[in-house]
């Protein structure tokens, strides 16, 4: 792909706009003002932004921060700067100042948006910031910022730039599992090919699909979900803005009854426990269910399948890969399992020397497809040792069985040694969720007195289980399910897991309390 066929905005926005779509909703919102974009305005809208940003002084190739809601102001932005050749950089909308003061002097985004809900957070490190130029407001009409809607409403529409599939598009904010976010940079070309593979050969995505996504926009997992794939085929999102709790996504899907669900294991298993201790019903017939952010265990796959009649496909992605590249299929899952490769891509197991490794034993995941990011923005070092030319290290544990299917075993930082032998926190976990009295559990090691590591977990209880005797019924259960030696030395109840915005558990913070 080249020239102006590369603008990925032609093909996901445009090409719809100028069919026989234009008047279909391409977002609804289930919360706030509850409104509805179609595809024709969408294009319209997002047209608009190459003329804003003249207007503004912001160029080609800038980077601009978007600190956004779940809104159709969202694809606005999105859409709309990769139509002018601008840089979107999408942001947690869940951190602290703080840790925004950091990525937007990291980024030297030129210009901010942000939704007024998240305004107080942010506006405190604005001041003083020496790159940001403008600041537009989504949902105010502030005199101390631009108001986004006013701005974008005076300005007229305008044609894609002409660029390459492999010019520089966005980029995304790693979650950081421990601790240290990094700019991802992705091209224009990795958007579709996650359609092409994930979207079109796994999920199944059409045009008559109505979807929902858990999962945010600023999380590579949701972009895919909520925008890249429904806008392939043509298919509404709905959208809700607020945290996704069990009660408003029961509430979103019996309303609006999406026919594709992304979730995360997290709130999987926590719709689990509510539908089955009788707080919530589901009335809503689900076509497919899909599942990433961490492996989902084997019991919170079998209990929502027995609650819904679908079953999820678990999978596994980065923000290195845009989205998912190992999953199960449509009547082939096998919970417990990741799954295989999607098409597109080629898997790879390796041991610490690089060599591969066989059936049975346990290596880091390597993949090699076309959606893999450019770089990390101004870490070559972390570049360097991730992405080793056509091949990106996951820094994930896996054991191929022998049917093929790799079954996940930690992050590579996570694993360790009990008696000689590797103990998978993941196995673990596994084994202590799959009790009738737990919600989710974390599994990390902790030294003994005698200097020796040993297995440690924090567990989540279901609301109302009483404690007395809860560790060594749980020790016992894991001993009679995976082996004597892997059962955890402490238990530690706790209200919930330290986890980041996408739902992976934070081990490290866990670490560093054992």
């Amino acid at each position: 792909m080249s020239g102006l066929e590369g603008n990925s905005a032609l093909y996901f926005v445009d090409r719809h706009a100028q069919g026989p779509l234009a008047d279909k909703p391409a977002f609804v919102e289930a919360s706030g003002a509850k409104r509805t974009m179609t595809y024709g305005e969408l294009a319209a809208d997002s047209g608009r932004m190459a003329e804003l940003y003249e207007k503004h002084g912001i160029r080609r190739e800038d980077r601009v921060a978007m600190l956004v809601l779940d809104q159709v102001e969202f694809p606005v932005i999105f859409w709309g700067s990769l139509k002018a050749g601008v840089i979107p950089v999408a942001l947690n909308t869940l951190l602290a100042g703080d840790v925004y003061d950091v990525i937007l002097r990291d980024s030297r985004a030129q210009a901010l948006f942000v939704s007024v809900e998240l305004l107080p957070v942010v506006a405190p490190v604005l001041e003083g910031n020496p790159y940001l130029s403008k600041v537009f407001v989504i949902g105010s009409d502030s005199n101390d910022y631009l108001d986004f809607g006013s701005e974008l409403k005076s300005c007229q529409p305008r044609e894609a730039l002409p660029v390459t599939s492999d010019e520089g598009a966005f980029w995304l904010y790693s979650s950081g599992s421990t601790g240290q976010p990094k700019g991802v940079r992705h091209v224009h070309g990795s958007l579709k090919y996650t359609a092409d593979t994930y979207g079109t050969q796994v999920l199944g995505i059409t045009e008559e699909d109505i979807v929902y996504s858990a999962a945010k926009f600023f999380f590579a997992y949701g972009l895919g979900n909520a925008m890249t794939f429904p806008m392939s085929v043509g298919a509404t999102t709905i959208l809700l803005s607020g945290r996704p709790t069990p009660d408003s996504v029961l509430e979103l899907v019996n309303e609006y009854r999406p026919t594709i669900f992304c979730g995360v294991p997290t709130l999987y298993a926590a719709l689990n426990a509510h539908v089955e201790s009788g707080k919530g019903k589901l009335d809503a017939s689900l076509r497919r269910c899909i599942s990433a952010g961490e492996a989902l265990p084997e019991e919170v796959g079998k209990s929502w399948e027995a609650i819904t009649q679908c079953e999820i496909l678990d999978g596994v992605g980065s923000t290195e890969m845009l989205h998912i590249f190992l999953s199960n299929r449509s009547d082939d899952v096998v919970y417990g399992t990741s799954g295989v490769a999607v098409p597109g891509y080629e898997l790879r197991l390796v041991d610490e020397t690089g060599n591969d490794v066989g059936d049975g034993e346990v290596g880091e995941l390597l993949v090699n497809g076309n959606s893999a990011a450019a770089d990390y923005w101004n870490q070559r070092t972390k570049t360097r040792t991730t992405f080793e030319g056509e091949w990106t290290r996951t820094g994930d544990k896996y054991e191929r069985r022998a049917d093929g299917r790799l079954v996940y075993c930690g992050r590579t930082d996570d694993m360790f040694k009990v008696s000689g032998i590797w103990v998978s926190p993941f196995e673990v976990e596994q084994s202590l969720a799959s009790h009738k009295l737990v919600l989710e559990a974390a599994v990390v090691p902790f030294r003994d007195n005698d200097d020796l590591e040993k297995p440690k977990a924090f567990v989540v209880l279901k609301d109302g289980v009483a404690e007395d005797n809860i560790s060594e019924v749980l020790k016992s259960h894991v001993q009679n399910q995976i082996g004597k030696w892997k059962y955890p030395r402490r238990i530690e109840i706790v209200g919930e897991l330290p986890k980041t915005a996408t739902g992976k558990i934070q081990r490290f913070k866990l670490r560093d309390q054992s």
